[in-house]
């Protein structure tokens, strides 16, 4: 990993990255020409590590490519997945009020992988200055956390069978109605982790789920027969 200062092709495209992340999109030309001259771009390979949990924190991030694992590492090193991003996703945002400064989280690449790396001083900076971007922040804030709290509610209250559903309607695309496709990009040992479940009861839940005709498995290929019935299966709580 070395991260470098963009040259006039990378500011062209991390500018049109941040124009669509709504921590950017309320600021100004010369706020973001701003924020471009002290933003970096950094590429990583599989498995290799942006920052680490307990790191001093000077950045946060927004993905340009690629995919990242955001997770919490116990003493005992035992890891427990936070999250899995996609492109056009910012995080580490929380350095920004942080009074410890430092990264509660460790992330690190699942596949290669680049990002913009954005200066948390200069952005500050910027929203001590102007209202919209405060709010913006605000707005990413609240659904960060309204999205942790679905998160809390699938996976403490629910059975892992319920979970497991959920993780793969999200990923059906909105114009899929009746029947879909979702292709595992990421280990499964990964999903199961993020879903806190063991790799043996993930693959148990989907197997029942193949066995009752809901969705045909092959490898890392899933195809959802049904998505109204999976989606009734969560209506209804029923058990798989």
């Amino acid at each position: 990993m070395h991260p470098q200062y963009l040259d006039d092709a990378q500011r062209g495209h991390a500018r049109q990255s941040m124009r669509h992340s709504i921590l950017f999109s309320s600021l100004s030309k010369d706020q973001l020409e701003r924020v471009l001259i002290h933003t970096r771009h950094v590429r990583l390979r599989e498995r290799e590590v942006l920052f680490e949990q307990h790191q001093p924190a000077t950045d946060f991030y927004l993905l340009q490519a690629g995919r990242i694992k955001v997770a919490i590492v116990s003493r005992d090193g035992h890891e427990k997945i936070i999250d899995l991003l996609n492109p056009g996703a910012t995080f580490a945002e929380a350095v920004l009020f942080s009074g410890d400064h430092s990264y509660p989280v460790t992330a690190s690449a699942l596949v290669d992988s680049e990002v913009w790396a954005i200066d948390s001083d200069t952005y500050k900076d910027i929203l001590r200055q102007s209202i919209d971007a405060c709010f913006a922040v605000l707005a990413q804030m609240s659904r960060r956390l309204h999205w942790q709290l679905t998160e809390i509610d699938r996976l403490s209250l629910h059975s892992a069978a319920f979970r497991l559903i959920a993780f793969l309607l999200d990923e059906v695309p909105s114009t899929d109605l009746q029947s879909s496709v979702v292709q595992f990009d990421t280990p499964k040992h990964v999903i199961a982790s993020r879903l806190s479940m063991t790799p043996e009861t993930f693959s148990r839940v989907l197997s029942k789920l193949s066995d009752g005709g809901y969705l045909h498995v092959n490898d890392n290929t899933v195809q959802i027969r049904d998505i109204e019935k999976l989606r009734e299966y969560l209506r209804s709580g029923s058990p798989v």
